[in-house]
């Protein structure tokens, strides 16, 4: 029988990272952050109801230590790829134009963009991940596609 971490981690891992690299932007942080989250599950042990309440932890547990990460600036800073052109060839985006702009929303936004229309969370289950009201997930969706169409707008996509 494999252990509640494995399990957790294989249910888990790819939702967390995704979500890591939605605030952190850069892979190695984001496989840093999860790969802290899983330390912390496996030392602090918690309890879990179910496994709704064991993924609400987990998610919240990412987020914060994707904050801690920022505000400590523990993030390691990248020079441009373009100032290297013969290290790549930077002529193509390989990242949507959507996810460029979710990043450019503010955190308060971001992830309920993140978790309910990438993650697939319903707004209730958004509300209760963030510790919210559903009426604020609604409002902080609603701000955000308001401001993600201004920025297609504005660039003419």
């Amino acid at each position: 029988m494999p252990h509640p971490i494995e399990e957790a981690y294989k249910m888990y891992a790819d939702l967390l990272y995704r979500l890591a690299l939605s605030h952190l932007a850069h892979p190695e942080d984001a496989m840093d952050a999860v790969q802290d989250v899983f330390v912390k599950y496996s030392t602090s042990s918690p309890a879990f109801r179910d496994k709704e309440h064991e993924r609400a932890w987990l998610i919240r547990v990412t987020i914060n230590r994707c904050h801690d990460l920022q505000r400590r600036r523990a993030i390691r800073r990248y020079e441009p790829l373009e100032d290297h052109a013969d290290l790549a060839d930077t002529t193509e985006n390989t990242r949507p134009a959507v996810l460029e702009a979710v990043d450019t929303l503010p955190e308060s936004q971001r992830d309920p963009v993140v978790l309910h229309y990438l993650e697939g969370f319903s707004i209730e289950e958004t509300a209760r991940i963030l510790r919210l009201s559903v009426s604020a997930v609604k409002m902080r969706l609603s701000r955000a596609r308001d401001a993600l169409r201004n920025a297609f707008g504005k660039e003419g996509l």
